[in-house]
């Protein structure tokens, strides 16, 4: 099984930056069939990286 999860994209702005998928990482974690990987640099378009960049020094 695979999750993919971008805290910077989230349909309900309500439930804040982190809904939930921080949790399950941490619950997870030391897990021998569990592994997790974070991914610093976008590959979407340069407005895409841009809307991002600016809805996360803001906090929305």
């Amino acid at each position: 099984v695979v999750l993919t999860h971008d805290v910077a994209q989230r349909d309900n702005l309500r439930v804040g930056r982190h809904d939930g998928i921080m949790a399950v990482v941490e619950a997870l974690k030391g897990q021998p069939l569990f592994g997790h990987v974070t991914l610093t640099r976008s590959e979407r378009s340069p407005i895409a990286a841009l809307v991002t960049d600016v809805l996360e020094r803001h906090d929305v």
